[in-house]
């Protein structure tokens, strides 16, 4: 799985289950009496209805994360639902067994130690990211931003230069890098040039000119038979070449050379 795929709300949600599990070693009773002192984490036995429900249920929630922008689980489903909705209920789930153990548990003499106040804290956190992390803008966007493709050493894959910008492939420059006269300044002084020749005639040309992207979350690449076969999924830090245009949609390729069409190209971000 590409890690750029992930989204700033995929990382909190992985994150607060990360936290929720190192706070579940740390102590979350404690005792200081004139009988003695001592501590328990969630680990101990007298916690197991709770340690699984609270850090194991948020881990697990951060498994279905991965699993739902891996491009091997895309469109499966697990009892029904598909991973990102098991994310979802794992995590809500977790958070309130967190606060309900944490808020409304009498723990007798002894009082409620860092772990606990953690565990109320980084619950309440998954519980609320998880749900708004396809929601809020700010949540959607990438984790980590796409590279720019320059300087990337073009390689070619069915015929475009793949890790090139648009003006090192010669996309919007008539001939390329070929465009340059080579002879020029070479006639000598006073010599009659040539008068240009007329533009020979081409082809219906297009008004459309290839250029580079990436997609800001996941995409599916659909194929171009209008089957809605799915071919693809475009991933954020990845560049892909949109090699021509739809309507609103865009034909792209891959870097393996596969084509197809991408209908909702709303967000991306041109090289």
């Amino acid at each position: 799985m590409n890690i750029r795929s992930l989204t700033r709300g995929d990382g909190a949600v992985i994150g607060a289950a990360a936290l929720l599990l190192i706070a579940s070693f740390l102590p979350y009773i404690s005792i200081d009496s004139q009988y003695g002192s001592g501590s328990k984490n969630l680990w101990h036995s007298d916690f197991f209805p709770t340690m699984p429900s609270v850090t194991l249920t948020a881990v697990a929630a951060a498994g279905a994360v991965f699993a739902s922008r891996a491009p091997q689980f895309n469109g499966k489903q697990v009892l029904g639902l598909s991973f990102k909705q098991w994310s979802v209920a794992l995590a809500l789930f977790s958070g309130w067994t967190a606060v309900w153990a944490v808020l409304f548990t009498d723990f007798g003499p002894y009082d409620k130690g860092a772990g606990a106040w953690l565990s109320l804290v980084f619950g309440l956190v998954i519980a609320v990211v998880a749900p708004l992390s396809d929601r809020l803008p700010a949540l959607k966007a990438p984790l980590a931003s796409a590279p720019a493709p320059a300087g990337q050493q073009p390689y070619a894959v069915g015929g475009p230069s793949y890790g090139a910008t648009p003006q090192q492939a010669g996309y919007g420059y008539p001939g390329g890098a070929q465009s340059v006269d080579p002879n020029f300044g070479q006639q000598p002084y006073g010599a009659q040039t040539a008068a240009p020749q007329a533009p020979q005639p081409t082809a219906a040309a297009s008004d459309f000119s290839a250029f580079w992207f990436a997609v800001p979350v996941p995409r599916p690449l659909y194929a171009e038979d209008g089957s809605g076969a799915q071919i693809a999924e475009l991933t954020p830090g990845t560049w892909y070449l949109a090699v021509d245009q739809r309507g609103a949609q865009l034909i792209a390729q891959t870097q393996d050379g596969r084509r197809g069409v991408l209908q909702d190209s709303s967000g991306i971000q041109r090289g």
